[in-house]
């Protein structure tokens, strides 16, 4: 598939990505999940509905994508939505990534935890809960991971101070 092609709406999902294996798969789950797909640097990304994203994620696990090996996010600021959150997700059998990702708007974002899907997205979901203050519902222990439990904001958004709060 090109590098440059760009899904912006649904007839051009099934169009230009339809024959995909986690696309199929989404779309079969639920054909409103899927906002937008686009193929950069070799890798498939999925913008995925943020009531979604673990639906979907259940979709790509039977499609063959067995591994979730990362988990980050985005700090957009001052652009809305201001937040990404990124499953870079790998498929052993097919030698493949994807990227699932969910937009996220507001002060006090929140998406629902991955780690019924995949246990391993403990860790890195209170990550990003600690250095972007992204919740996550539904987590089984989310708490600070790398700063101290009284420490003040969130220093990976961007309108953290560069010196921190005085």
């Amino acid at each position: 598939m090109n590098n440059d092609k760009t899904l912006s709406g649904r007839a051009e999902v099934l169009e230009g990505f339809g024959e995909h294996p986690a696309v199929k798969a989404i779309l079969a789950c639920d054909p409103e999940a899927l906002i937008d797909a686009r193929w950069d640097r070799g890798e498939l990304t999925l913008t995925i509905a943020t009531r979604e994203i673990c639906a979907a994620a259940r979709a790509v696990q039977t499609a063959g994508y067995d591994f979730l090996e990362d988990l980050t996010a985005v700090d957009w600021f001052p652009s809305s939505p201001r937040f990404q959150v990124s499953y870079h997700i790998l498929s052993h059998s097919l030698k493949e990534y994807i990227r699932l990702r969910v937009m996220l708007e507001g002060e006090s974002p929140s998406v629902e935890s991955m780690t019924a899907v995949w246990p391993s997205a403990n860790y890195y979901e209170r990550e990003v809960f600690d250095l972007f203050g992204i919740h996550f519902e539904g987590h089984p222990n989310e708490r600070r991971i790398m700063l101290p439990d009284d420490w003040e904001g969130h220093p990976l958004r961007k309108d953290y101070p560069v010196e921190g709060y005085r």
